[in-house]
């Protein structure tokens, strides 16, 4: 009997802890990914928890940003939210048992750049078919820009005071109604929650403006950053074609969203400030149309 009293104490001092793998990511986007992994053994006691954990330096435990998914042996899949872009994230899967956390094998991945200009992923730039015009692009977050105002000529669209190289340099001026349905095939005039996952994702309302200005052509020494690559320029505005003002101090473009039958939101840079407010104009006003993908 004392061979087996023995082996029963053993384990008792020395507890196995699991054995896992770590998968590989899949699906990484700038603030996403998909991990997991297979729990090929849970040690002397059954696996009470299992999931991945991560952050930005190596050997990640449980004590740092971690998934729950579930108990048991087997394999998991882990769905990772919350991420930045443009970062090296280091990931192990990790179970527990009575005898404490096992890790599998350390992993890496990089999130998508989401800001900071960088071109929409596979898709660089357009061209718009009905005139040839060529547009970049530019990714901020999980959404994908045009880093350029629209310039497609429409009856209803005006060169700020008739000058075409205002034109070439800050695009066309549209109204609403134009607006809405000038964007090139497979883009779209923005409404205003799109805007708010924008401003959202750049800090929010009060500083998103300045991440957005262009560095350089705003009076005023209003030049912002353009950390996010947006490039928004002083284009101004016009009231229906007839006179126009704010050139090189305001960026007026329109959302899709009504406020009334004649009134609708738009967002505007002013040189002297960092936000991005919304307001409400006539329908009939000459604004900036910067398109986003469907």
């Amino acid at each position: 009997m004392l061979p087996n009293s023995c082996k029963k104490n053993e384990d008792k001092i020395n507890p196995a802890i699991p054995e896992l793998t770590t998968a590989v990511p899949i699906n990484v986007t700038q603030t996403s990914a998909i991990c997991g992994g297979n729990v090929t053994s849970q040690g002397n006691t059954s696996v009470t928890s299992r999931g991945v954990c991560w952050r930005t330096t190596r050997n990640p435990t449980i004590l740092d940003a971690k998934t729950t998914d579930g108990s048991g042996p087997g394999d998991f899949t882990s769905y990772i939210t919350g991420l930045s872009a443009k970062t090296t994230y280091y990931i192990r899967a990790y179970a527990i048992n009575n005898a404490g956390p096992g890790y599998g094998n350390q992993v890496t991945f990089t999130t998508a750049g989401g800001s900071g200009g960088d071109p929409c992923s596979g898709l660089t730039s357009i061209t718009d078919i009905r005139d040839g015009q060529v547009y970049p692009t530019v990714q901020i977050g999980s959404q994908c820009w045009l880093q350029k105002n629209l310039n497609y000529e429409t009856s209803v669209s005006w060169c700020y005071a008739y000058n075409t190289s205002n034109c070439d340099k800050y695009g066309r001026l549209y109204d609403w109604n134009t607006a809405l349905m000038v964007c090139p095939p497979g883009w779209h005039l923005p409404d205003d929650s799109e805007w708010t996952v924008l401003t959202d994702f750049l800090g929010g309302e009060y500083m998103a403006g300045g991440k957005m200005k262009s560095d350089s052509g705003w009076n005023y020494n209003g030049n912002g950053a353009n950390s996010s690559g947006f490039n928004a320029l002083p284009g101004g505005n016009s009231y229906r074609g007839s006179s126009f003002n704010g050139l090189k101090s305001r960026a007026y473009f329109w959302t899709s969203t009504e406020t009334s039958s004649i009134t609708a939101w738009n967002r505007h840079l002013y040189a002297e400030r960092d936000d991005l407010p919304c307001d409400n104009y006539l329908k009939t006003h000459g604004f900036s149309v910067r398109c986003i993908k469907d």
